[in-house]
């Protein structure tokens, strides 16, 4: 797994997400979801692509159950780029790795 990809819970996720300076992008997933491991490598790689200009945060949901919900969470994976603590933009769904990229860099 990447050093670049920080696993956040209903207790740390405002600073790791809410109070970061520079876009992060949330990856809502559970070890159940198929599609989640399916873009589990190229969420690591990203990581490291994007190392100095994006961070990258995982939230299990059953493991936080309150942030789904809060963000509107209804399918998984669900990616949220967050930027100032604002969501600037949402997908649903496992990502091509060009999809994932053109996504990241539309926001940077």
């Amino acid at each position: 797994m990447s050093g670049n990809i920080v696993h956040a819970n209903e207790h740390t996720f405002e600073q790791d997400v809410l109070q970061a300076t520079g876009p992060v992008l949330v990856d809502y997933w559970a070890q159940w979801c198929g599609p989640c491991k399916m873009i589990e490598p190229l969420l690591e790689e990203v990581a490291d692509e994007y190392a100095s200009r994006l961070k990258i945060v995982k939230v299990d949901i059953d493991e936080s159950q309150s942030l789904a919900p809060r963000y509107g969470v209804r399918g998984i994976p669900t990616l949220m780029l967050f930027r100032d603590g604002d969501v600037q933009d949402t997908r649903v769904g496992a990502l091509s790795k060009n999809d994932l990229r053109g996504f990241i860099d539309e926001h940077l």
